[in-house]
């Protein structure tokens, strides 16, 4: 076991944003197949939005004991599937374990060496299988509030390129959000808050992401305030090809 205390306190804030965790978890459904691995599963309220209804394995990776009780509370007999809960993180999980997805919702920013967990991420990835990532965006949107919640970055196409394991191959690289991302910018420039309130979090999901859904479309998720990557490990035998 490798516990870890969580020093963010916006979880339960954006638990209530359902019409965002409906828009990215459609974005990334296709691409959630077979035995799933969630790092970084936190209070479980992401889980149910990105199940495809596949009959694989579930397994939820949360290092911060707090944080996987509330998970184990949401994910219990009452869940839409069997979930398995474990408190660690990739480097203390059995080597052999082997999975078709891994999945980093809004993690990956808040571990220093990124570089290094995508290369543990493949080594426990199946041939075929995928990693699949959603993080904030753009590093001049950094803000007190991404420093309060433990982010060590945001990221963009080019920083997760950089950082892609030479045995994946990116798959897709697109941006969500391009309404919300210029509500972030006003809010960087004029309010400078390092939390936002649940009435702004409220607005945003209401009014904001409806608007984002059809701009997105439009540009081709070509901007946004969040970005998705997908890498795949190639089947075996198609790498020299």
């Amino acid at each position: 076991m490798n516990e870890q205390k969580y020093c963010g306190e916006e979880l339960e804030l954006f638990a209530k944003v359902l019409n965002w965790k409906r828009y990215w978890s459609q974005a990334i459904r296709e691409y959630v197949l077979g035995d799933v691995l969630e790092v970084g599963a936190g209070t479980g309220s992401n889980t149910e939005f990105m199940s495809s209804g596949s009959a694989g394995r579930w397994v939820c990776l949360e290092p911060d004991p707090s944080l996987l009780d509330q998970l184990r509370r949401k994910l219990g007999p009452a869940a839409s599937r069997n979930y398995e809960t474990i408190c660690g993180t990739l480097r203390t999980i059995d080597r052999a374990w082997q999975f078709d997805t891994i999945i980093y919702i809004d993690v990956l920013e808040h571990i220093e060496d990124d570089r290094a967990e995508l290369k543990l991420a493949a080594a426990h990835l199946r041939p075929g299988g995928r990693v699949l990532v959603l993080s904030p965006a753009h590093q001049w949107l950094f803000t007190a509030f991404d420093a309060a919640i433990g982010h060590f970055r945001r990221y963009n196409r080019s920083m997760l390129r950089s950082i892609s394991p030479p045995e994946l191959r990116i798959e897709r690289l697109m941006y969500l959000d391009s309404a919300g991302m210029l509500a972030s910018a006003a809010n960087r420039l004029l309010l400078r808050q390092s939390m936002p309130t649940e009435r702004q979090l409220q607005l945003w999901d209401r009014r904001i992401i409806p608007v984002s859904r059809v701009f997105d479309a439009l540009l081709r998720r070509s901007m946004g305030k969040s970005i998705i990557g997908v890498w795949r490990k190639p089947e075996e035998g198609a790498a020299g090809r």
